[in-house]
């Protein structure tokens, strides 16, 4: 009852502020997951068609397309899972992978085919700015060509001693050093048979590293951060039918003293750029101090029945929202002003299932949207985990697809 009374506030209030052609309530069009939830030995244990999982690794957000041939191509993160095995907020940055799945229906049914990219230290190069983790990917497609986004990171090595970096670890020296690229196919099948050039430079790197202590190769003291400051991951890339322009989202990171993700947006004549960043920053919601909201994963499209952007984030507080974390709504005219939509709450952290069954869950993020020929959410595809991810070995992470009603 309480997180009801919360919704009809904040849509009551959100509803009086924001213009009335900005209406789309992706909430309200949720469709039930197909399935169920039991109990073993006190573990919920779901049973669903509309959810990928592998027992042995770790599985992390889908980004699907479908493509010429009329099926649907999941692209996702695997890393390796097991009690000899990093814990998850290590095995992403130590060893992420990117897989490929397929199906003949967009909602559900994906099955596992291959690992189709991983770190480029198992192609013999330890040293290429992608070598050690491959990550969350978005498949796009622009003008009949498909364009592979994703993050990559290495290990730029123990640092010398007495340097700012030097007390870091192997795992936080990689998480430092993310950058963005994108490998570009012709076809599906071009894409996933590996009939394409990988890219030897990132499409975008961060201008600054700013932060006061235990950073890799910190910008001169008294430099500004910038949006993209330290590293540019989570990229979304969307076509801007005014004037021809791609608009690449990413996320950063700020220390105001502790970690704060933020979002900035470059801009190119290309989805492959070169792309242009911008200093402003994107998303800007503000705490009551003035400090920006924290938030990431950002998905962005064009509306076009709405002649607008939307953009779903992970709400971390429940600051954007209004109500509790889990996914909020934003929108633009132009891609580079936002502000919360009319209905900005698109979902709470729980999964509801076609038996009426609502079960709560820790991690619900990396949004990515199936969309038809104008724009419209037909599939939501999240990465889930029913307990907190951090210290997991088990490999019980999932990706679970939401279908929209019409």
């Amino acid at each position: 009852m309480r997180r009801l009374v919360l919704l009809l506030t904040v849509l009551a209030l959100s509803s009086l502020s924001c213009a009335a052609d900005d209406e789309l309530d992706l909430h309200a069009l949720f469709r039930p997951v197909p399935g169920a939830v039991r109990v073993e030995d006190g573990k919920p244990v779901i049973s669903s068609p509309a959810t990928l999982e592998d027992p042995d690794h770790f599985v992390w957000g889908a980004s699907v397309i479908r493509g010429e041939d009329g099926r649907y191509h999941m692209f996702y993160s695997i890393w390796d899972a097991g009690p000899d095995k990093p814990p998850f907020e290590d095995g992403w940055l130590l060893g992420s992978e990117i897989a490929y799945a397929v199906s003949d229906q967009p909602d559900r049914g994906f099955t596992f085919q291959k690992v189709l990219l991983t770190g480029r230290m198992n192609e013999g190069a330890p040293d290429a700015w992608d070598a050690q983790t491959v990550h969350n990917p978005q498949i796009r497609r622009f003008d009949d060509t498909y364009y592979l986004y994703f993050i990559g990171s290495r290990d730029p090595g123990p640092q010398p001693a007495g340097s700012p970096g030097a007390a870091l670890s192997k795992r936080d020296r990689v998480q430092q050093v993310q950058q963005i690229g994108v490998i570009v196919a012709g076809s599906i099948a071009d894409l996933v048979n590996g009939n394409w050039t990988r890219p030897d430079q990132p499409l975008l790197s961060p201008r600054t590293r700013v932060k006061a202590r235990d950073v890799v190769d910190p910008s001169p003291p008294g430099t500004v951060a910038k949006p993209d400051n330290m590293v540019v991951v989570n990229p979304s890339v969307v076509y801007r039918p005014r004037d021809g322009k791609y608009l690449l989202f990413f996320k950063g990171n700020l220390y105001d003293p502790t970690w704060r993700g933020v979002h900035g947006v470059a801009i190119a004549d290309s989805p492959t750029g070169p792309f242009e960043t911008q200093d402003a920053f994107v998303f800007d919601v503000r705490l009551p101090d003035g400090r920006l909201a924290s938030a990431e994963d950002p998905y962005v499209w064009f509306d076009r029945d709405r002649d607008r952007f939307y953009a779903i984030l992970k709400d971390f507080s429940g600051r954007i929202t209004g109500t509790e974390p889990g996914l909020a709504l934003v929108t633009s005219d132009g891609g580079l002003d936002w502000r919360m939509a009319t209905h900005p709450l698109v979902s709470l952290k729980q999964l509801v299932f076609d038996d009426g069954t609502a079960l709560p869950v820790h991690n619900l993020e990396r949004p990515q949207l199936l969309l038809d020929e104008a724009g419209r959410p037909q599939v939501l595809y999240l990465a889930c985990s029913v307990d907190p991810v951090g210290g997991k070995r088990d490999g019980t992470t999932f990706n679970v697809h939401i279908p929209f009603a019409h």
